[in-house]
């Protein structure tokens, strides 16, 4: 089925954003534009052009004489990048803790309620699918879109190494408790305390996925 929209490009750089995120085209993969192109039955031209936006989100890099290739996350870039993520959400969580007005407290109640529901019956998908509204609707109310859109941003890398830390031993528990303490602190409009929480809360996904990631390395004979 061809592809109509009227910024094809936009639309080819979602679905190959789609597939890598999925694990189709998984990291280190040559993209291959011929391929690409018979594929989704389009032109080279918007092709290209779909994968310089994923070049500039990161999702992709160029090589000269080479081509494209799906970009492959380091430990390095992690380490790099969390903090990063916490100070911005930390500052999210400040701004909504000083807007947030008594029906979007509701609002996060009935999330944080089926947060802790999917906590206890470690269903995690569906944790995963409640934890991204809880931080989607803090950084809402923190009302910055610029901050919002750095955040979007550096998620689609930390994305790209497709180890989950709620795996980690643990730390299903561990990250409920965090939310909860980010909560309280929204609820008691302790803008201060919200970003620590919500500093604190990043900072132990980092701590979990590298535990992961130890796990995962082949062992030495």
């Amino acid at each position: 089925m061809r592809l109509v929209h009227n910024s094809l490009h936009d639309e080819v750089a979602a679905q190959l954003r789609e597939r890598i995120f999925a694990g189709e085209l998984q990291p280190g993969t040559f993209l291959d534009e011929v391929k690409l192109a018979e594929q989704l039955k389009i032109s080279r031209t918007p092709l290209r052009e779909a994968l310089k936006v994923l070049t500039v989100e990161g999702l992709v890099r160029h090589e000269p004489r080479r081509g494209c290739f799906v970009n492959e996350v380091t430990e390095k870039d992690l380490d790099e990048i969390f903090p990063v993520i916490a100070l911005l959400e930390g500052r999210c969580a400040y701004e909504a803790a000083r807007n947030a007005t008594d029906g979007d407290l509701a609002a996060l109640e009935d999330l944080h309620q089926k947060l802790a529901r999917h906590a206890k019956a470690k269903r995690i998908n569906e944790y995963y699918e409640a934890n991204f509204a809880i931080h989607e609707a803090i950084i809402a109310l923190a009302g910055n879109r610029w901050l919002a859109t750095v955040i979007g941003d550096l998620r689609k890398i930390v994305k790209l190494s497709r180890l989950q830390q709620l795996h980690a031993p643990g730390r299903l528990e561990q990250s409920l408790s965090e939310h909860l303490a980010v909560f309280a602190a929204l609820k008691a409009r302790d803008a201060e305390g919200a970003d620590a929480a919500m500093r604190t809360h990043l900072t132990r996904q980092r701590e979990a996925l590298r535990e992961l990631a130890r796990a995962q390395r082949p062992r030495l004979a």
